[in-house]
């Protein structure tokens, strides 16, 4: 139980700018297994989106509460996942070599491609709140932003547990690539499906399963690109992924005839 514990405080700790007072000594083991109380914390994620959201809405227009809901995105995670894909973005997108992509990606000053990467995904989330309130149900709209970080964190867990460490020397990103694999995929999916079917929606859930199987390609396309992941690369598929379910959550309403 202590290990449970110490495991979900040290991912909320680490992937959200929430204070936890206690000073939590770990290693590189707690990290990497303790990847999957990142379902958990995505929740709790969701759950302050969803609340932010249902406040703002009775005070300010759509389009405000939209942009506001991004706002309180970004305090809540610090922007870790939001930096880790301008970094990623701006290493992938150079068309250099592979070592070149990887010393881009540690450069802490950001390029075109970073900004413009970062531009399109907090334009497209955005776009999907606003639209929200005039195309889906409102039970939809509610189960899309608490069930949002809760599939962008699975995603990391699915990537980090499938993919080698890109570098040869150390990273944040290296513990939680080297200790996490097949069981904490199946723990975090097993999870993150459990909180989708509480909402008993079948858009939702059809959208989730889409969503879950998103990494797997996402993955797969850094991997060629970079030979393993980074730290980064785990942040930029959590920020595709969620953005890939809101996608495929108006997809799939639309498919289904819910508007013209």
């Amino acid at each position: 139980m202590k290990t449970v514990v110490k495991r979900f405080l040290l991912m909320l700790q680490f992937l959200t700018a929430i204070p936890v007072p206690k000073e939590i000594e770990a290693d590189d083991r707690d990290l990497g297994e303790g990847l999957v109380f990142a379902v958990p914390v995505g929740l709790l994620i969701g759950g302050i989106l969803a609340a932010f959201h249902y406040l703002f809405y009775l005070i300010f227009p759509p389009l405000v509460v939209a942009i506001m809901l991004n706002i309180v995105y970004i305090k809540i995670t610090g922007g870790l996942h939001l930096d880790g894909l301008a970094d990623t973005f701006d290493g992938v997108l150079s068309h250099r070599p592979r070592e070149n992509m990887l010393e881009i990606m540690k450069d802490s000053r950001i390029g075109t491609h970073g900004v413009l990467a970062l531009i399109c995904i907090l334009l497209l989330n955005t776009a999907f709140y606003f639209e929200a309130d005039y195309l889906v149900t409102r039970d939809v709209l509610r189960a899309m932003i608490v069930l949002m970080p809760v599939i962008g964190r699975t995603g990391m867990i699915i990537s980090a547990g499938i993919s080698e460490y890109a570098r040869s020397e150390g990273g944040l990103g290296k513990p939680f690539i080297n200790f996490c694999g097949t069981k904490e995929i199946v723990i975090g999916v097993i999870m993150c499906s459990v909180v989708i079917i509480c909402f008993r929606n079948i858009q939702i859930t059809a959208a989730g399963v889409a969503a879950l199987i998103f990494p797997f390609g996402a993955a797969g396309y850094f991997n060629k690109k970079l030979q393993g992941l980074t730290g980064d690369v785990l942040g930029a598929i959590c920020e595709m992924t969620q953005t890939f379910f809101l996608f495929m959550v108006f997809a799939l309403n639309g498919g289904m005839g819910l508007w013209n």
